[in-house]
């Protein structure tokens, strides 16, 4: 393929659906080459010593790993932090389907630096829509600046994905303010050294509210007053984590915290979507950035290695081995699926956000499938470019393992792969009676057979009991994944220009053996042997 910035700047302006919002691609490809640049000179030396030296909590507070805060200064002094920010609060007004562009190129050089840009950018779209004008004014220019970082604290130690379980309080004064007070765990840039003032978006439960979501309200927590002065915000933990080791992951503690209510009292998940439903697509790009990172690793390991072929002559590179060509092109085509899903639904998040309303609902739709699907390939195509180098994807030498090991929680935050599932067949594709689904899957246009089988399991599922659903969600998650990467391969093999024979032949590759995945993804949909399997396995348990 192409580099990656002339690619993704090709495939916005020809094959993703609702480019008319975007700049032209003159302009995109001026964008992504920049990017490009920075993540090649400035983020991709910092990676390794991000991944070698970490970050470390003392006194209180994170430090990150030598060198960032200069790197993370000159990522938002070039504007890279303000892409989707309003002008008028000194962004550039981009739509997401550009920044996510962008965020694929970076977080191939560095995906754990890139998680605090992503924070911001989500954040920003929150405030766009929910927050309250004098914390608009406040805060979006010094998000789009990177003087100023968010995070979001959805969970606690008692309560990760069982959001209705939050403990967290929220109390108003006399004077009629709010004060936080609990404990958030599992906060990406909960703490560090690289901005001026942290904006903690928090989950909690004002008094006298409900049990369950339902009581739950929304809250931004400054971690320090207008003062300087701390918040009530501490530090208790810094994780040490598989990979990632440059984003710091706190357990942060709230004691009687200052805090601003951010939309309506009671409606705290439904506001805070419009930030769940940015940092999913994020999701969706990291592990679409690492598959795409992964796979030019191994390709061009496999074209430089010399290994085998007639003993009486020189060797030959591994390209020419059939295993080595069938592990590169299943790489690829999963890279190049997983791009455009992740691509499609930023550029239908940008279309409804428009006020295009059918748009939105594909959207929604897809961006669990982008979400899941984007996570599995950037470690299944970091675990494969580890087959391909051999014993030099084992090495720190090379960056295969780090690739492995960052990628792997992809399918654990901002929702698990099985809880995609769960919104995706329990929510989303009864919306509108199955019209929703039946939308998407004319303007993803998958092979009729692949096409047919999401909608024949889907009517299935729809007549089933509640259990039988739970259990096919991610079966289902994967088969409308499939049709969705089908879909899009094909377009792109039609409508990519000096791209589209390259595409075609990796929508061919993929293409012949999706029939029999989808078979057997549909008949996991109907297995009813989980249970008594479970219970007679674990009898003695």
């Amino acid at each position: 393929m192409r580099d990656a910035a002339s690619t993704l700047a090709l495939l916005l302006a020809r094959v993703i659906d609702g480019a008319e919002a975007r700049p032209g691609a003159e302009e995109t490809d001026a964008i992504l080459s920049a990017a490009a640049r920075f993540a090649r000179d400035r983020l991709a030396p910092l990676a390794a010593i991000s991944d070698r030296e970490g970050c470390t909590l003392a006194g209180g507070r994170v430090r990150t790993a030598p060198g960032h805060g200069e790197v993370w200064r000159a990522f938002s002094d070039e504007g890279w932090t303000g892409l989707t920010a309003p002008p008028g609060a000194g962004g550039s007004g981009l739509p997401l389907a550009l920044a996510a562009a962008v965020q694929e190129v970076t977080d191939a050089a560095d995906p754990a630096f890139g998680m605090l840009a992503i924070n911001a950018r989500c954040a920003t779209r929150l405030l766009e829509r929910h927050g309250p004008a004098p914390v608009r004014a406040a805060w979006l220019p010094r998000l789009a600046d990177g003087s100023w970082a968010a995070t979001i604290c959805i969970s606690e130690p008692q309560a990760g994905s069982d959001v209705g379980r939050i403990r967290a309080r929220a109390e108003q004064g006399p004077d009629g303010t709010w004060r936080i007070t609990g404990e958030k765990c599992w906060i990406s840039f909960g703490d560090h050294d690289l901005a001026a003032r942290i904006g903690h978006f928090v989950l909690a439960r004002p008094r006298g509210a409900p049990a369950g979501t339902r009581g739950l309200s929304l809250f931004l927590v400054p971690d320090t007053s207008d003062s300087g002065a701390r918040n009530g915000v501490e530090t208790l933990r810094l994780e040490e984590k598989l990979g990632l080791h440059g984003s710091p992951t706190c357990t942060l503690a709230f004691e009687e915290a200052e805090a601003t209510p951010i939309g309506e009292a009671g409606r705290g998940l439904p506001t805070l979507f419009a930030m769940i439903t940015a940092m999913r697509l994020g999701v969706a790009v990291q592990g679409a950035a690492v598959a795409q990172a992964s796979a030019a690793l191994a390709e061009g390991y496999a074209r430089d290695r010399l290994q085998g072929g007639d003993p009486g002559a020189p060797p030959v590179p591994i390209t020419a081995h059939a295993e080595v060509r069938r592990l590169l092109l299943t790489a690829r085509s999963r890279a190049e699926a997983v791009r455009l899903v992740a691509l499609q639904a930023a550029a239908w998040v940008d279309a409804g956000d428009a006020g295009d309303t059918a748009a939105a609902a594909r959207a929604a739709l897809l961006l669990p499938v982008a979400k899941a699907l984007g996570a599995e390939a950037g470690f299944d195509n970091a675990h494969l470019a580890i087959q391909v180098l051999g014993g030099a994807g084992y090495v720190r030498e090379w960056p295969a393992g780090r690739m492995l090991r960052d990628a792997r929680v992809f399918s654990l935050y901002e929702g698990t792969t099985a809880m995609q599932g769960l919104d995706l067949l329990l929510r989303r594709v009864p919306a509108g009676g199955g019209a929703v689904l039946r939308d998407t899957l004319s303007h993803l246009a998958p092979a009729p057979d692949l096409a047919a089988a999401v909608l024949d399991t889907a009517a299935a599922m729809a007549a089933a009991p509640p259990r039988a659903r739970e259990a096919a969600a991610v079966p289902f998650l994967r088969l409308m994944g499939l049709a969705a990467a089908d879909g899009l391969l094909r377009r792109a093999a039609r409508l990519a220009g000096p791209l589209a024979p390259r595409y075609a032949a990796l929508a061919g590759f993929h293409g012949a053996e999706a029939p029999a995945r989808a078979a057997l993804l549909a008949a996991r949909c109907h297995r009813a042997d989980i249970d008594p399997a479970f219970d007679a396995a674990f009898a003695d348990h």
